[in-house]
């Protein structure tokens, strides 16, 4: 009897392994399109309102971030019912709340940094000679590195997780070489390689 509940848990243990497994091989075939939606969104912008930003009236555009993050969530609505049902699981569960995170800390910083920007709020901390400085761009760099290496880490896809990396610290320290509008053309750079490619790398993956 001693022997036949150790296989059971045995048993228990190695259903638990391979749902866990087969949730992930999941959300790896479904995690392409969404990388390469947001990463192309962000290109797009992210060159938009650089143009804008050196040519049109400086950095006041970077309220267009808000545009396109209701533009990416429209989006990602309208994938999810194109795409068959995939049942929830607890994989799935963690990279939500992973990039959950990551839009909530970014789209904070970003409204607080509007709010100094346009005199209601100022950081007597961080004034320097030209105003309050916040570098924005290399924090946001950053965190979506994080968030993108950690989706790498769950899915175990490397090359996602290798190229999300090289894209948050890279783009981190680049950020902060450029002054203004240019930085965003880092921003865009640190989507290519952190998102694009990885998505279009997962998608050819998923479809071998």
């Amino acid at each position: 009897m001693e022997e036949n509940e150790n296989m059971t848990a045995e048993r228990s243990l190695e259903i638990i392994r391979e749902s866990i497994e087969q949730s992930r091989r999941a959300m790896t075939k479904y995690s392409g399109m969404p990388m390469i939606w947001w990463g192309g969104l962000v290109v797009v912008f992210a060159v938009l309102i650089a143009y804008l930003w050196k040519n049109h009236g400086g950095p006041v555009w970077n309220v267009l971030w808000f545009v396109m993050a209701l533009i990416g969530m429209v989006g990602d609505k309208l994938m999810e019912k194109r795409r068959e049902s995939v049942p929830k699981n607890i994989i799935g569960s963690v990279i939500s709340k992973v990039w959950a995170t990551f839009g909530i800390f970014c789209c904070g910083l970003g409204f607080i940094t509007c709010l100094a920007g346009f005199g209601v709020l100022s950081f007597k901390s961080l004034t320097s000679v030209s105003g309050c400085f916040i570098p924005i761009t290399s924090i946001i760099t950053f965190a979506l590195g994080m968030a993108s290496t950690t989706t790498g880490l769950i899915l175990k896809n490397r090359v996602v997780s290798i190229c999300s990396i090289i894209a948050g610290i890279g783009g981190f320290f680049l950020a902060l070489c450029y002054p203004g509008g240019e930085q965003l053309l880092v921003m865009a750079a640190v989507a290519i390689i952190g998102l694009v490619i990885p998505g279009i790398i997962v998608n050819i993956q998923t479809r071998k």
